[in-house]
C-alpha cells in the first residue's frame, strides 16, 4: 500500500509558476513510476507528466511540453511538478498517481495509487 500527499497548488496569474510536491509514504518509493494527472471540471482525467522509478525517463503531454517539469528524489520519497508559463487552460485538480508495473504510461487505469489532488486555478 502506497499513501500520496499532494501540495503546493493555489491560485496564480497567466505566465505564472507553480511547484507541486507529492510525499509518498509506504512501501518502497523507488519501485513506481510517477505520475501528475489533472482533470478540470466538466472534463476526463487526464495525463500530464511521468517519470521512472530512477528518474533519467519522463513523459509529457504535449499540451505542457517545454513549460512543465518533473522530477523525483527517492532518498525524500518525493515527485516535484515545476509549472511555468501557466495558462488559464492549465486551470484543474492536480493528482499524483504511482504505477508498479505494466499499462500505458498515460493511462489513469494503469496506475495503483493515487493522491487526494490539490487545486491549481490560472487566472487570465
Amino acid at each position: 500500500q502506497v499513501q500520496l500527499v499532494e501540495s503546493g497548488g493555489g491560485l496564480v496569474q497567466a505566465g505564472g509558476s507553480l511547484r507541486l510536491s507529492c510525499v509518498a509514504s509506504g512501501r518502497t518509493f523507488s519501485d513506481y513510476m510517477m505520475g501528475w494527472f489533472r482533470q478540470a471540471p466538466g472534463k476526463e482525467r487526464e495525463f500530464v507528466a511521468a517519470i521512472n522509478w530512477s528518474a533519467d525517463k519522463t513523459y509529457y503531454a504535449d499540451s505542457v511540453k517545454g513549460r512543465f517539469t518533473i522530477s523525483r528524489d527517492n532518498a525524500k520519497n518525493t515527485v516535484y511538478f515545476q509549472m511555468n508559463s501557466l495558462k488559464p487552460e492549465d486551470t484543474a485538480v492536480y493528482y499524483c498517481a504511482a504505477k508498479l508495473h505494466g499499462g500505458l504510461i498515460s493511462a489513469p487505469t494503469s496506475y495503483n495509487y493515487w493522491g487526494q489532488g490539490t487545486q491549481v486555478t490560472v487566472s487570465s
